[in-house]
């Protein structure tokens, strides 16, 4: 595994593997790497010749400055794990080499956009397209692979590289999970051991919602997940939808589409927390 700082470096290299011919994917990360980021890794591994791990805090996805202080960062970890995990390239290039002036972009990225995540951190997805779009013209990627934890994201990125014309085939995996349920996060590790214990809660609630929604409204549904969650000390729902799995827009009612998501964010004290559950899929 070799590990690269520069644009230019990278764009020589991964120029270099085209031009032999190599299949390219892309793994984008933000660092504080865990077994779910390592299972997009081994992913890319066993579909391309040639992986591309970047390893980079985005600053312009983050709507809360602190949110962004505390986010945690172990880039040699990060490196000995890649390395492991059959990674060729990590890119870990700084705040002045991905920005060396400030992106003005502002992404018109449609109704996708403007729900959930949209509507309580206001310019993050802004930032997730601007970051991931100079990703992908920096790499040129054949494959890019996101985890579904971040659901909401993936249409996004889908909806930027369609609106940037980029030929590359997005690929989404399954959340991974820790074994008593919580969708694994580089967050987790800001959790007290008393957060820690409770927050397997969220998943715990999700998977019960399923069965409850055999016989219930989506609107009650909604509100028994919502109202379990937030009997847990330290736990706030600041939302949960149910949601086409598609368009990302509400649903009233169980007919209304055949790929239904419930998407949802806690905070477990200060710490912010999303999950997904599917409640059909096509």
């Amino acid at each position: 595994m070799e590990r690269i700082t520069t644009v230019a470096a990278l764009q020589e290299l991964v120029s270099k593997a085209r031009g032999e011919g190599k299949k390219i994917g892309l793994v984008p990360t933000m660092g504080a790497l865990h077994v779910g980021h390592i299972s997009l890794v081994e992913r890319c591994v066993a579909e391309n010749d040639i992986t591309v791990v970047s390893v980079f805090v985005n600053p312009t996805q983050f709507n809360d400055k602190r949110d962004l202080e505390l986010y945690p960062r172990t880039p040699e970890a990060d490196c000995a794990m890649l390395e492991k995990a059959g990674c060729t390239y990590v890119f870990t290039p700084s705040v002045e080499e991905v920005y060396p002036e400030p992106d003005t972009r502002v992404f018109q990225l449609g109704a996708v956009a403007e729900v959930m995540e949209g509507r309580y951190r206001p310019g993050h997805f802004n930032g997730v397209a601007q970051i991931v779009s100079k990703l992908f013209a920096m790499v040129a990627p054949h494959r890019a692979y996101f985890g579904e934890k971040d659901f909401q994201q993936i249409a996004v990125i889908r909806a930027m590289a369609a609106q940037l014309n980029f030929d590359i085939e997005i690929i989404a995996c399954p959340i991974v999970r820790e074994a008593d349920g919580l969708a694994l996060s580089s967050r987790n590790t800001r959790l007290t051991a008393e957060q820690r214990r409770n927050a397997p809660r969220i998943a715990e609630t999700l998977f019960k919602s399923v069965t409850f929604a055999h016989d219930h409204t989506v609107e009650q549904t909604i509100q028994f997940v919502v109202d379990a969650i937030n009997a847990v000390p330290e736990m706030r729902v600041e939302y949960y939808e149910i949601v086409d799995g598609l368009s990302l827009q509400p649903i009233k009612e169980w007919s209304d589409s055949n790929y239904i998501v419930g998407c949802i964010t806690v905070y477990n004290g200060e710490v912010r927390l999303i999950d997904n559950i599917a409640y059909r899929r096509p």
